[in-house]
């Protein structure tokens, strides 16, 4: 069976005009690229150059092998090259997954500032509430809320993000600012639809755990949904930093018992595997932790081994899982 690579080294050969060039281009002795061009000739039945001690000479034979080749030689060098520089320089498409309202806390602006960047990726976005799957719906990365429990995976945790209490500055106006976590027996709280007719906020203080029973006049199961109701005055609700942090900085919500909350929720980018990651994949991953480190979205991790003491429960109990 004829080697590809001797067919490669005899069009360098032509190209160079002798075996010395060729071989050094090659990186190889002079006399191992003349014994391959022999023996590519021996396995042809054909002699490819004539050969002199002042110059190389092809034959009708190499002229003909020279004139079918050397284009498709040069294509796939050229293919190879460009391999190589695309594993420095991002290209390609990359397919995310993130939660539902992912792009109401992560700016459509930074998406043209990583476009800038690296104009020669593309991204797609799946946005959904469910966990996705990975290899089923071509994901190259999710990002995720909560304990990543698939073995299969690889998971790299971001770090993590709070839960605050907070509320809009008309409702406090109209009903008061409690001060006391048993005051919010008085107020309308907005939560998740509750189980067992009755919802509980599960907290942390500076005193240690705390457990609040709270009733209302709206639930929902969508954390979207419960930052629309509290904006529009219905009560006070229990919301992730990474959502409530920009309408605190836009004083449309305002943060109620500071000292109360909910620690150590993890925020993980997922792969299918860590190895040969695509250069496009890992630079908007890198993209995107940066962004959601310095706007303060999450905070960062401090180690990797920490996991939430809740095992992946959220304040009102639902489980930790998205995209």
């Amino acid at each position: 069976m004829l080697d590809l690579n001797d067919i490669a080294l005899f069009v360098q050969v032509v190209k160079a005009g002798s075996f010395a060039e060729a071989a050094r281009r090659a990186g190889m002795p002079p006399n191992t690229a003349s014994r391959r061009i022999q023996e590519l000739e021996v396995q042809l039945g054909l002699r490819l150059l004539h050969r002199s001690t002042r110059r190389l000479t092809l034959t009708d034979a190499g002229e003909a092998l020279y004139a079918r080749c050397a284009d498709q030689v040069d294509a796939l060098s050229s293919a190879v090259m460009d391999l190589a520089s695309d594993s420095e320089s991002p290209s390609g498409k990359v397919r995310v997954a993130a939660p539902a309202d992912f792009f109401n806390w992560f700016e459509m602006d930074w998406i043209n500032e990583f476009f800038a960047a690296h104009p020669r990726v593309r991204l797609e976005f799946v946005l959904s509430d469910a966990r996705a799957d990975l290899i089923g719906e071509g994901i190259d990365l999710a990002i995720r809320a909560g304990k990543v429990l698939e073995p299969t995976l690889v998971a790299k945790r971001i770090g993590t993000s709070r839960w605050l209490l907070v509320a809009s500055p008309s409702y406090l106006a109209a009903r008061g600012t409690p001060a006391k976590l048993d005051e919010l027996a008085a107020h309308d709280c907005i939560a998740m639809l509750p189980s067992a007719g009755r919802a509980v906020w599960r907290l942390d203080s500076p005193d240690g755990p705390a457990e609040v029973v709270v009733a209302g006049r709206f639930h929902a199961n969508s954390a979207q949904v419960l930052v629309k109701a509290a904006l529009a005055g219905l009560g006070i609700a229990l919301l992730p930093e990474v959502m409530a942090t920009p309408l605190l900085r836009e004083n449309r919500l305002a943060q109620v018992l500071p000292g109360f909350g909910v620690e150590g929720v993890d925020l993980y980018l997922v792969y299918l595997s860590r190895r040969q990651q695509p250069r496009a994949v890992s630079a908007f991953a890198e993209f995107a932790v940066g962004k959601l480190l310095d706007q303060g979205l999450v905070r960062a991790a401090v180690n990797d081994g920490l996991r939430d003491r809740r095992s992946g429960r959220l304040p009102d109990g639902t489980d930790q899982e998205s995209s």
